[in-house]
Order: structure tokens, then C-alpha cells, then sequence
């Protein structure tokens, strides 16, 4: 079987990354998972440790990442985060594709050290939408959502350095262009030869 390929998935705060993720996983696709991230931040309500991520102590991320344990790692808001490298290799070593949720700092560590990994970001239609997005998730109080709106015109800059755009103005729309954009890769020659080459060989046997 190929080996398995790595996304990474950024956006401004609002854009609905993570919603066109769960999405996107809601298929229940065996070769592909989403890569738990370990962070520094509080628990937001109905958020559980283990899934949506590793609530771990400042000292403790620090320490890990003193050892070298991340394959990324960034602070965001003044929280740490990181994405634990022994984990995603041995998904990809399994043929399973693994999703990476960070911002474009992590998204640029990522492909320094993993060349083959994929970029994806996805852009609001309008800032005027970004902000009622924001505003209407009712998590940050007002203050806070002016700051992650001064963030979002720095993070939507560095757009240029992704493989794949994807405007998320229609939900179903942008779900449907991350899914073409996974079939595009297990399409492409590399994978099809690894995975089909009984196939291929039977192919080219002399009559």
C-alpha cells in the first residue's frame, strides 16, 4: 500500500475550517483521520480531552518540545500548540492520510520537514462575513473578536504559500472541493502504482 499523505488545513479564526473537517471525516473514510494536536489553552465547553485535543500543562508541552516530540508546534493567542510527530508518521506509514489543523506558521514547519505534504486554505467570502461567523459562535466576548479580526487579515496574507484554495461561501460547496481534493491525490501516479501493481503488471505481461 502508499504511503499515506499529509494535509495541512489552515484558516482565519471563523473561516469554518474545523466544521468542514468534521464534515469531511463524517464519511467514515478508513484512510484518512485527523491529527489530534496538543495545547496549551483551557477547554472550551463540550470540547473533550483526547478529541478535539491534548490538554496538557505549559511545562509539560514545553518539556515535549524540548525533546524534539513535535512535528509543529506554534503559539497562537497565547496558547502553545503542537502535533505530535511519532503519531503522524505512523499513520502515514500505514497508508492512512492525516489532516493537520494549524495555522500557516505550523503549515510552513510542516512542509520544511515533510516535503510531499499537501497545503489547503480555506478563505472566507468577505471579512463582513468573517466577523458575523465570530460574532454569532458566541465564544469570545468583543475585545477578543477584535483581535482575532486584526489576526485574520495577517493569516489570509500568507495564502499564497498553500497548494489548494478553497472559498468556503457555500458549505456543501467547499466540502465537496476538499473531498476532489483528496481523490485528486489518491489519483495521482505514485499512489496508483503502489496500490494497483499486481494490476499493472498483469497489464503489461507479453500475450
Amino acid at each position: 500500500m502508499a504511503r499515506g499523505t499529509l494535509y495541512t488545513i489552515s484558516a482565519p479564526s471563523g473561516a469554518g475550517k474545523t466544521s468542514l473537517v468534521n464534515a469531511l471525516l463524517k464519511s467514515q473514510d478508513p484512510l484518512l483521520c485527523v491529527s489530534v494536536s496538543h495545547t496549551t489553552r483551557p477547554k472550551r465547553p463540550g470540547e473533550v480531552d483526547g478529541v478535539n485535543y491534548h490538554f496538557v500543562t505549559q511545562e509539560l508541552f514545553l518539556a515535549m518540545r524540548e525533546q524534539n516530540a513535535f512535528l509543529e508546534s506554534a503559539q497562537v493567542f497565547g496558547n502553545f500548540y503542537g502535533t505530535s510527530q511519532q503519531w503522524v508518521q505512523a499513520q502515514l506509514d500505514k497508508g492512512i492520510d492525516v489532516i493537520l489543523e494549524i495555522d500557516w506558521q505550523g503549515a510552513d514547519q510542516v512542509r520544511h520537514r515533510i516535503s510531499e505534504t499537501k497545503s489547503i486554505f480555506i478563505l472566507p467570502p468577505s471579512l463582513e462575513c468573517l466577523l458575523e461567523r465570530l460574532t454569532n459562535r458566541a465564544q469570545d466576548d468583543n475585545e477578543t473578536i477584535s483581535h482575532r479580526m486584526r489576526e485574520a487579515k495577517d493569516e489570509i496574507s500568507h495564502y499564497d504559500a498553500a497548494d489548494y484554495l478553497v472559498i468556503n461561501d457555500d458549505f456543501d460547496s467547499a466540502l465537496e472541493d476538499l473531498r476532489a481534493i483528496i481523490r485528486a491525490a489518491r489519483l495521482e501516479r505514485q499512489q496508483q502504482h503502489q496500490n494497483n501493481q499486481a494490476l499493472l503488471a498483469a497489464l503489461l505481461e507479453n500475450p
